[in-house]
Parts: C-alpha cells; structure tokens; sequence
C-alpha cells in the first residue's frame, strides 16, 4: 500500500536541484557584477526559482510519485500538470533577463533555440512530447522503468518551459511574442491537445495495464473512473490556465489598441 514516509532523496533529484539552485545563486550574486553591473538583486525572481525548485521536487520526490508509479494514473497525471504549470511558469519568471540572455550570446546556442521557442516550433514539440509519451507501451514503460521514468519528466518540465517561451520568455535576445500571437497560439496548442485528451478520456480499454492491475486504494474507484479523472485533469487544467493567460494577453492586446 501507499507509504506516505516514501520520499526520494537520489543524488541525481536532489544533486541536481541543489546545483541549480547554487548556479543560480552565484551568478544572482557574486557573478551579478560583471553580468549586470546595475541591477540589484532579483528578490522576486528568487523566489520564483526556489519556488520552482520546490515544485518540480513536490512533483517527482514526494509521496506523489509512489502514488502515480504504482497505484492511480489521476496521480500521474497530476505530477505531469505540477511540471509542465507551475514549476516551468515559476522556472521562467525566475529568470532575470540578463541572466537567460548570458547563456544565449553565443550563436550556436540561440540559432536553434529560435526554432524551438518560435511559436510554432514550441507548440509542435510540446504536443509531440505529450502526446508520444502516453502512448500506451512507452507511457507502461516508464511506469517500469526507472530511468525511463526519470526520462520523461525531464521531457515534460522541458516541454513545459518551451510551451510557456512564447508568452513568459525572459530574455531579450529570445522574447516573448506580442499579445495577439499569444492569443493565437495558446488556442492553436489548446487545439493540438484535444486528439490526446479524447483518445485517454473517450477509451473504451484501460489504456496502460500497470493501472488496470494495480491495488485500488480508493474504494469503489476502478482502473476505468481513474483514467477518466486523468483525462479530465488534462482537459480542465489546460483549458482554464491558457484561457487565464489568454485573458491576460487579450487585455494587454486590447490596452495597446487604445
């Protein structure tokens, strides 16, 4: 059964947090001087990063992982949704722009991040990321697989960072777009994602056998009600935090027009 004092503690989940968060903090400080000479210190994008940090470790290291590995794909689904809103959202506001743009001056670096951040290039690769990975015998795979697992949410996280580029983008060399575009391209993507959604939702087969055969640890909640949660959290989530972030940029279009 679930083990609620289950939290992971890998050098690889918790090194590699740590290292971010230490790179991050030396160039916010000691390194700040020669990237900015004149900016002070980003308290609030500090608090964005570390909030990012904490998320993305809620995410994959808590309880929840258990949860999602073993027992309920609402669970899993509900990892995914905290990587791709939350900890990417907070990842990139927790960027100054001279920070993001230090690591981007050299042009072998930003010619091919222009394709993927570019709207259409960030839509297509988030689509495909999401919805290669639940296709059933690799989305099983990885509930099997630990390495395969890890794999996939580092894929989700990056796929959430370029997804939310072309409306939150921090940097100047690489911006976000103007606020029709962004309006155009959060329904575009919204558009993209319902063949997903309809095949996990609308299925008449449980999709992935790990959650067909696991222990139910709710009563009365069978493998096909979680996979119709799941589905619904996809759905839900992505169509009320874009609509939010289109109402954000509808109202900063309808400003510019006055």
């Amino acid at each position: 059964m679930i083990d609620w004092r289950h939290w992971h503690n890998e050098p690889y989940l918790v090194g590699g947090l740590v290292l971010l968060g230490w790179l991050w903090a030396i160039l916010a400080g000691p390194m700040r001087g020669r990237l900015a000479p004149t900016a002070s210190f980003p308290r609030k994008q500090a608090w964005a990063f570390y909030g990012a940090l904490l998320v993305f470790y809620l995410a994959v290291g808590s309880p929840l992982d258990q949860i999602g590995e073993r027992f309920l794909f609402s669970a899993h689904m509900g990892q995914h949704q905290l990587l791709v809103y939350p900890a990417a959202v907070l990842f990139l506001l927790g960027l100054p722009h001279w920070m993001i743009d230090a690591a981007l001056a050299p042009a072998w670096v930003r010619l091919p991040l222009r394709l993927l951040t570019h709207p259409i290039g960030a839509g297509l690769t988030y689509s495909l990321v999401i919805g290669v990975w639940h296709m059933p015998s690799l989305y099983d795979l990885a509930l099997r697989n630990k390495l395969v697992h890890v794999l996939e949410h580092v894929m989700f996280f990056g796929a959430g960072l370029l997804y939310w580029w072309p409306v939150l983008s921090p940097s100047r060399l690489l911006p976000r777009r103007n606020p029709g575009v962004q309006m155009l391209y959060l329904l575009g993507v919204l558009i993209a994602m319902t063949p997903v959604f309809a095949y996990i939702t609308f299925s008449q087969d449980i999709l992935y056998p790990t959650y067909e055969f696991a222990p139910r640890v709710i009563p009365d909640f069978s493998a096909a009600n979680d996979q119709l949660l799941a589905g619904a959290m996809m759905k839900l989530a992505g169509v009320f935090i874009a609509l939010g972030a289109f109402g954000v940029a509808f109202y900063r279009w309808y400003q510019e027009q006055k």
